[in-house]
């Protein structure tokens, strides 16, 4: 279970910096620092690092086994996250679906993908106990 004096920090490439602070800042996220080579980002509650990399960039990214992104205690943050990114024209990589329909860990999800195609998901359990 996560402990709030914690937090989680991925680094990710990039291939530009201004395309960079332009879609996680149209997704709510909070631009923390920025230098030549790199920009940090309040993803949630989180920090996500954008390297500058455009060498290291994944032309044809898939979901698995390589994504991140936010499981959501509150369905309501889902749905506002899910409405800010379809106001912004944030491009999905996969539309909002359920999966595992019917079972315990039945949950709504979505797919969205970043300029240096790194998949971000974002996905709410309906039972919360599936979180972990």
């Amino acid at each position: 279970m996560r402990q709030t004096n914690k937090v989680f920090h991925l680094a990710i490439p990039c291939k530009d910096l201004d395309e960079t602070v332009n879609f996680y800042e149209k997704l709510g996220c909070q631009l923390a620092r920025r230098y030549s080579d790199r920009v940090t980002f309040d993803f949630f509650g989180d920090q996500v690092v954008c390297h500058l990399s455009p060498e290291n960039i994944d032309k044809h990214p898939t979901m698995y086994p390589r994504h991140f992104g936010v499981t959501f205690l509150d369905k309501e943050e889902y749905n506002q996250t899910l409405e800010l990114a379809t106001s912004q024209e944030l491009p999905f990589f996969k539309k909002p679906t359920v999966r595992f329909e019917g079972k315990r860990e039945e949950h709504m999800t979505f797919f969205l993908v970043d300029p240096a195609n790194n998949l971000l998901e974002f996905k709410y359990y309906h039972d919360a106990s599936m979180a972990y």
